[in-house]
């Protein structure tokens, strides 16, 4: 799995799911859960949508 993500578009990934999660625990809410996805995503560097899609933020350093 090659990651296909940039730094940047991780972080902001992992902010949003920690607050999607938080926001699930908060108001119990199970559409929150959903913050799983980008979590995951962001802290593994590769989207499987982003293949699929061919898009990549992530540069390569020579």
């Amino acid at each position: 799995m090659k990651k296909n993500m940039g730094q940047k578009d991780r972080i902001v990934r992992v902010i949003l799911g920690v607050t999607m999660l938080v926001y699930a625990v908060v108001f119990q809410n199970m559409v929150g859960l959903v913050g799983v996805i980008p979590l995951l995503t962001g802290a593994s560097g590769y989207c499987p949508l982003y293949s699929v899609l061919g898009i990549q933020s992530f540069r390569f350093e020579d």
